[in-house]
């Protein structure tokens, strides 16, 4: 009987927002982006899930690679590609200000970004910080976390100097001395950690978004079933990730031409359990609200909080890990 009610709520679920449904044939080629900072992006591309579910179909696979959600987005919204791998905080600063986007699947809850000095820095508080020059990636879960952080200590941001920089260049500029802190992202925190000795300053699970797939309102209107076969792909991907864990640190480390101790301390960071879009990860992107209208990231007036309503699109994800756990239980 619960599997039936299990099976009927989903399908509910799934059909009262099919009407505003309006599909279109399936694309030739579906193009996906693949970050150091998503492993199980990593898994799908590596292992040709998506490709092999979508072949019978003639649709190929495009790969573009993202150096963070900064650039993710821009991809997704410029048209350069149909999904977004982007910390969560990202999609709602997006969506905000005026992108029409939908996440539609948790990837992971890392705690991806901390505050970082070099490892021999006089810096001890967050407090420590005012006047000082920090690297950040405008955007991006990281330089979110930073301001956050600084409000967290009684600062606003213009009590430090922000320099904008890409993350890769935001930890070169602190191990040169150019910055004195970073608002770092893995695996370019843990390498720093492990390679330069750099220090965790200030670390905030809470203040660390979950790691998202997006999508623009437009295909997800017009693509449902294309969608869904995305997220079984990377169902099947998160639970290979949680299986063989030692496998993952090594492809990571692989691909990102990390040590394979720099891949173990990222991924022992990141909780890959809940996939599903839903009421806990609408209540921490909703936390985080203030902080947007506070720094005028945001238009004044905008409620943040309705813009989040309308960002998380959870139907399409429950179906598919609805239907998963139905047939476990079989």
């Amino acid at each position: 009987m619960k599997k039936n009610a299990l099976r009927v709520g989903l399908a509910a679920l799934f059909a009262a927002w099919l009407p505003a449904a309006v599909h279109a044939a399936p694309p030739k080629e579906v193009r996906l982006d693949y970050a150091y900072y998503a492993p199980t992006s990593l898994v799908l591309k590596q292992q040709g899930l998506l490709e092999k579910a979508l072949a019978p179909q003639g649709i190929a696979v495009k790969w573009v690679f993202s150096q963070g959600s900064n650039r993710s987005l821009e991809y997704l919204n410029g048209g350069s590609t149909d999904f977004a791998s982007t910390a969560g905080l990202a999609a709602v600063l997006s969506r905000a200000n005026g992108a029409p986007i939908n996440t539609v699947y948790v990837a992971s809850r890392p705690e991806w970004t901390a505050l970082v000095v070099p490892k021999d820095s006089p810096i001890q508080s967050l407090a420590d910080l005012k006047g000082k020059k920090v690297a950040a990636t405008k955007g991006t879960d990281p330089f979110l976390f930073l301001l956050q952080s600084l409000q967290k200590a009684g600062l606003d941001k213009n009590a430090v100097e922000i320099v904008h920089l890409q993350h890769p260049d935001g930890r070169i500029a602190l191990e040169r001395g150019d910055v004195q802190a970073w608002a770092g992202l893995d695996p370019l925190m843990a390498a720093s950690e492990l390679q330069a000795g750099s220090r965790l300053l200030y670390r905030n699970r809470d203040f660390n978004s979950y790691s998202v797939l997006s999508v623009t309102e437009k295909f997800a209107k017009e693509q449902p079933e294309l969608i869904q076969q995305v997220i079984a792909a990377y169902e099947q991907a998160r639970q290979w990730a949680i299986a063989n864990p030692d496998a993952l640190a090594q492809l990571l480390a692989d691909e990102a031409k990390l040590p394979l101790e720099v891949a173990k301390l990222q991924l022992s960071r990141t909780d890959f359990s809940n996939p599903q879009p839903g009421a806990e990860h609408i209540k921490a992107l909703k936390a985080a609200a203030p902080i947007l209208l506070d720094e005028q990231l945001v238009r004044p007036g905008t409620d943040v909080a309705q813009v989040v309503d309308q960002l998380i699109q959870p139907q399409l994800a429950a179906q598919v890990i609805g239907s998963n756990v139905a047939k476990a239980g079989n």
